[in-house]
């Protein structure tokens, strides 16, 4: 068994040659066209057996089901992913009731669901009984990593507990108690190489580097590294849009409408929190408004780097998306009155094209959401109007002979009715 070493010890070191295929054996042999068939159970079995162990306290046996738990739960993912990118990506056959609007609808939502029906059935994974919310929800808060700290840490094996402690906490930096843990860890023992985000996405790591090459004055670098996360966190927003898709709990015992209902509200819902799902952890706190952030600093750099037709539309980017910013107001207002000395042109001063993009999907996402929800809680008589919500509220559409006669008693007693331009607007992380 593989144990740390005090600080400054250099066995420390030598382990880490070996860090990254330990500490990502959960993904090590991952495929996804090639999942071994033995592992391929529902996630909810292999999830609750990890528990089982856990609670039993076989902990070798509890972190060799939590690690396929987060296999299948990736495997789900890109599986989900995969058909949705496809069948929103794919030509279908041209309707010829383009003159009937609803017509039309059921068209195109019968040719993307026959796609996806045909796409899914390609994925064993997707022919088993789908995950809960519940176990969905722990998944996206990686709770799985704090078990497996925990279990790897029984075990004396802090080489695995630590980055699974420090992936927790990525996503959790308000539990006081794994916290705690970090520092006595970061007391006892050299982590130089240990604490790294097993789940890190690709963009958290270009925006992080051009953070640095910004502060260092590299400005250059700085925004290639800028532009590559942008580029990767809007590839990974529509993925999470795309999940949202994928995976749906309606209700069993309800009619068609209501199901249409309940399922497209749950994906808006799930829609709207990809933005914050997606935010990353610099030194504990969360990057809020974090594409505004980007486009900030890209602004910043450009204006740097003397390149004010590459800075103003990454002005007017982060505006769009903070239109109360009054440093940013003035900054335009600047490159406005220097346009000449700029070089700029009227097309400059617009956001760019994929910054309005997503801000019109946000905001219309948002729209929907709020309408649906607020048509669902309409009351009968807003609904129906005051006469015909009456009528449908009668406790009987007998009532007027009540008192006449109970002969039919027996037989019906049980029923119912069913009722500064750059540095002026410099911003810190």
């Amino acid at each position: 068994m593989v144990t740390f070493g005090p600080k400054g010890d250099t066995s420390v070191t030598l382990l880490l040659l070996n860090f990254v295929c330990l500490t990502a054996s959960q993904y090590e042999n991952y495929t996804l066209r090639n999942f071994p068939k033995e592992e391929l159970v529902p996630l909810t079995t292999a999830y609750g057996l990890a528990l089982d162990h856990y609670a039993a306290e076989k902990w070798t046996e509890s972190i060799k089901y939590l690690e396929l738990s987060l296999r299948l739960h990736r495997l789900l993912k890109d599986s989900v992913r995969y058909c949705v990118l496809h069948c929103n990506t794919s030509k279908h056959e041209e309707s010829s009731f383009t003159r009937n609007k609803d017509l039309n609808v059921y068209w195109h939502a019968l040719m993307k669901a026959t796609c996806q029906k045909k796409c899914r059935a390609k994925f064993p994974v997707l022919q088993l009984p789908p995950p809960s919310r519940d176990i969905l929800q722990d998944f996206s808060r990686r709770s799985p990593y704090r078990y497996m700290h925990f279990a790897h840490a029984k075990l004396d094996d802090l080489q695995s507990a630590v980055p699974c402690a420090y992936t927790y906490l990525q996503r959790n930096p308000g539990d006081q108690e794994m916290h705690r843990l970090m520092e006595e860890y970061k007391s006892q023992y050299d982590l130089s190489g240990y604490l790294q985000d097993l789940e890190e996405q690709p963009y958290e790591a270009s925006f992080l580097k051009g953070v640095k090459l910004a502060n260092s004055g590299d400005y250059s670098n700085s925004v290639g590294h800028m532009e590559e996360a942008l580029r990767l966190y809007l590839r990974e927003f529509q993925l999470c849009q795309a999940d949202c898709e994928g995976i749906s709990q309606p209700s069993p015992d309800s009619d068609l409408y209501t199901v249409i209902a309940e399922v497209f509200v749950e994906v808006l819902q799930c829609q709207m929190k990809c933005e914050g799902n997606l935010k990353p952890n610099v030194g504990g706190f969360f990057v809020e408004k974090f594409v505004a952030t980007i486009y900030h600093y890209l602004q910043y750099a450009y204006y740097k780097m003397n390149d004010g037709c590459s800075a103003v539309p990454c002005a007017y980017s982060y505006f769009l998306f903070e239109p109360e910013d009054q440093v940013m107001k003035q900054n335009l207002q600047y490159y406005e009155a220097y346009s000449e000395q700029w070089g700029l042109q009227p097309e400059h001063f617009l956001p760019r094209t994929e910054a309005v993009k997503l801000y019109n999907h946000t905001v219309t996402l948002k729209l929907m959401l709020t309408s649906a929800q607020t048509y669902l809680k309409m009351d009968d008589e807003d609904f129906f109007g005051p006469e015909e919500a009456a009528l449908l509220t009668s406790e009987s559409p007998d009532v007027e002979f009540e008192g006449m006669g109970d002969y039919e008693e027996s037989i019906y007693a049980d029923w119912k009715q069913p009722k500064g331009k750059g540095d002026a607007g410099d911003s810190n992380i």
